[in-house]
């Protein structure tokens, strides 16, 4: 279902365009993900799909097992409730608020948080040789209670959205996929889709140990382009992880780049994929249903640590969600302008640019 002001693909056939949105995973920068939907939201664009990784799949949860009216409240409440209620940064100074985002991160590890997860017992300890061993450091028991007030599961499965959750068979090392128009999706198929292996525990389902797609695929474009679109399609792609980033100048900026390069490297590799893919088919099929893919993606700004997926700061969170909304609607806007003669396959990426710039910082470049 589709708004009528959703920007049309270039090769547009007279029919609305089918729409996606894929929604990656990412801890604590998930709040990005509820800012860009907002934005849909507000205008009226209703996907008739949802795929989501990890934060994906949550939100991706919290949108279809909901009433229209009731899906911002309750991704508000979602983060308001993973917040840490500490006071809000009291600078925007560069080395002021890195010490701030790091001490939250701290406090998120050293307490977890008490809608999401907890320490786990044996845990860390279990890497003491007398201690039995653990699979995992903390116990995402606590966000099982969440999902189950938040969301209607019967919506979600019987709703008009159909939502695939991502996630990864820890033994054969295969991408596992749970659609609510095959499977009956329950808060154990969004624990294991967010059981980022050694944070949180894999979680069993029907004899698979399955834990987060977010090493292999966190951006799970695959259940959207499987098969051949019957119509045109706008699939819109929200990243919380950016592939281009400056240069490192630090020993903590340096792992931040090797964290980012892990999960956003197989959405470059997967997009490059399409897009040969539909060079074939363009000589093929030229008259065949048209795609235009709008990715965006959360670039962090320089007060974000290597330890960001853990930072649920205040000031954090609400510029993750702000930076949500400000990309999303640039992306549209870009959407909307795009030349009409495209092909069959349109790509629009993520606009580099320098994210979040402090006062007091120059802004480095991003490319």
């Amino acid at each position: 279902m589709i708004a009528h002001d959703l920007p049309r693909p270039r090769r547009s056939r007279g029919a609305e365009p089918d729409v996606a949105l894929v929604l990656s995973g990412g801890n604590a920068l998930g709040a990005y993900l509820a800012g860009a939907y907002e934005v849909l939201h507000d205008r009226g664009i209703r996907p008739s799909r949802i795929v989501g990784a990890s934060a994906g799949a949550l939100t991706a949860a919290l949108i279809a097992g909901n009433a229209p009216e009731d899906r911002l409240p309750r991704l508000r409440q979602f983060w308001a409730e993973a917040t840490q209620h500490t006071a809000t940064s009291p600078t925007q100074m560069l080395k002021p608020r890195q010490v701030y985002n790091g001490l939250h991160a701290v406090l998120a590890l050293l307490w977890g948080r008490p809608t999401i997860y907890r320490h786990r017992i044996p845990g860390l300890w279990s890497a003491l040789p007398w201690v039995p061993n653990d699979l995992s450091l903390f116990d995402h028991a606590p966000l099982r209670a969440t999902l189950e007030r938040l969301v209607d599961f019967r919506r979600l499965n019987e709703g008009e959205t159909r939502i695939v959750v991502g996630c990864i068979d820890v033994e054969s090392g295969e991408e596992v996929y749970f659609d609510n128009r095959r499977d009956t999706i329950t808060a154990d198929h969004l624990l294991a889709s967010t059981a980022i292996m050694p944070a949180f525990p894999p979680v069993e389902i029907d004899g698979r140990l399955l834990c987060d797609a977010g090493y292999t695929i966190n951006l799970p474009l695959d259940p959207i382009f499987a098969a051949e679109p019957e119509g045109d399609l706008t699939c819109i792609a929200v990243d919380l992880f950016a592939l281009p980033a400056p240069r490192p100048a630090s020993l903590d900026a340096v792992l931040e780049r090797a964290n980012d390069l892990i999960f956003a490297s197989a959405s470059r590799r997967a997009i490059s994929a399409l897009r040969r893919e539909y060079g074939l088919r363009q000589e093929l099929r030229p008259d065949g249903p048209a795609v235009t893919l709008l990715h965006i993606a959360y670039q962090a700004g320089p007060d974000e640590l290597a330890a960001k997926s853990f930072d649920f700061s205040p000031s954090s969170i609400r510029d993750r969600w702000d930076a949500g909304l400000r990309d999303m609607a640039a992306g549209l806007s870009r959407l909307d302008h795009a030349p009409a003669d495209g092909g069959r396959f349109v790509y629009l990426p993520p606009e580099p640019h320098a994210a979040m710039a402090l006062p007091g910082t120059e802004p480095a470049p991003v490319g």
